[in-house]
């Protein structure tokens, strides 16, 4: 029977490794998030990001068609659930250079790749790529016709190459850890002001030191306090016609492929956090009797709350992974699989850490304990990969709307 959950001897491996990385490197980096400003707060964890370059974590994401090490999402996201349960600021500075890197990786020529990965395949330095799809104001609606305004960034032909003006944010690591922006940046810009949009948008290659990268400001997010989320501009950017990725107008087609992964690894996330709380959350149901004579975990409240927390991580874990190898497989069902684990997963992930929280009362409103750190983190993840309400919309429905759409094939694929 094809359905086993058991890992192999090298993903155990992977497992355990990364879960040791992530006990001595990245948990200790978790001080990084108690410094004043968001710029600083990602400046210090430079060092932590490079003891995971250092460690091939980055080289671990990338196919070996490319020259990386990793044979699929699942691998991705046995190593990302042990990184983000320690550190989900670092990792997702990780995951956002890797989700950056996958217009190249998708969409990308030969000669794109070999020019620009070699950075993201040494084992040293802190490279960073960012994909700049949003945008101020949001893009839910990237390819929304006139009068709507869809991807407003735009890029025009100038003699040889193409100049893009326009602004972007909460694209990760962006700016680069010195504001003249990451590496390589994938910019989704408008190139045809007049054309439909399935022709009009593209994905375009920036390369640093960017030109006319201009820095606005560092977000101050709420959850996630050591990542970088910048707003930032395009100020007449140059971009060779060589940077062009993929076919002129065909960007939107490029933007869904890579971000299907990207939705199953949120269901990761979202798993990686509920577990963090759940494993403090059971220690100190454990030993704590807060006045009386027993162990808190002895009433029935806690357990159940307990039992019920265990239950969604098991099931959002199985669903995310199940996703993860639809992707790996190019299943007809990995798109719908993937926006599941992302919506599923991140609203069970709320849901969860604020029962945990009732489970340990006033002291989880501390943050000297983890659960409100936590917390704040996973309420993220409901918005950011696109935002549940319209990947509910856009994708989701649109999928259900579809008139082959069989809502039994997902379960009923045969093994060829």
């Amino acid at each position: 029977m094809a359905i086993d959950f058991r890992l192999t001897a090298r993903q155990r491996e992977l497992q355990l490794h990364s879960r040791a990385f992530a006990r001595s490197v990245l948990s200790p980096a978790i001080e990084a998030e108690t410094l004043p400003t968001p710029e600083a707060r990602f400046a210090a964890t430079k060092p932590a990001y490079e003891a995971m370059i250092a460690a091939g974590f980055l080289r671990k994401c990338i196919p070996l068609s490319a020259g990386g090490e990793n044979t699929g999402l699942i691998d991705t996201a046995i190593m990302v659930e042990e990184l983000y349960a320690a550190n989900a600021s670092v990792t997702l500075t990780l995951i956002g250079t890797v989700l950056g890197l996958l217009p190249l990786l998708i969409g990308g020529t030969e000669e794109q790749r070999k020019r620009l990965l070699p950075p993201f395949l040494k084992p040293t330095g802190a490279p960073l790529a960012g994909f700049c799809a949003t945008e101020p104001g949001g893009s839910a609606n990237p390819a929304s016709p006139p009068p709507g305004e869809g991807v407003r960034t735009m890029a025009r032909l100038a003699g040889d190459g193409w100049t893009i003006d326009g602004r972007k944010s909460w694209v990760s690591s962006a700016t680069g850890w010195d504001r003249k922006g990451a590496d390589v940046l994938c910019v989704l810009c408008r190139t045809s002001p007049d054309a439909a949009p399935d022709r009009s948008i593209s994905v375009m290659l920036v390369e640093r030191p960017v030109s006319g990268l201009v820095f606005e400001r560092a977000i101050d997010a709420a959850g996630h306090r050591a990542h970088l989320l910048p707003r930032f501009s395009f100020d007449g950017v140059r971009v060779p016609s060589a940077n062009v990725l993929g076919n002129v107008g065909g960007g939107l087609a490029l933007t869904a492929a890579c971000f299907t992964g990207a939705a199953a690894l949120v269901g990761v996330f979202a798993v990686a956090l509920m577990r963090a709380a759940f494993e403090f959350a059971l220690g100190f149901a454990r030993n704590e009797r807060r006045g009386g004579i027993h162990p808190v975990i002895e009433h029935q409240a806690v357990g159940y709350a307990l039992a019920d927390a265990k239950m969604a991580i098991e099931a959002v874990r199985s669903l995310s992974w199940r996703a993860c190898r639809a992707v790996d497989l190019q299943s007809p069902g990995a798109e719908e699989l993937a926006i599941e684990a992302k919506v599923f997963g991140s609203e069970t992930a709320v849901s969860v850490l604020t029962d945990l929280m009732r489970v340990v009362g006033i002291e989880s409103y501390d943050h000297a304990l983890p659960l409100g750190r936590l917390l704040q983190d996973a309420l993220a993840l409901p918005l950011f990969g696109g935002g549940n309400v319209g990947v509910r919309r856009r994708r989701l429905h649109a999928i259900l709307q579809r008139p082959e759409y069989d809502p039994l094939a997902g379960g009923s694929e045969v093994e060829a």
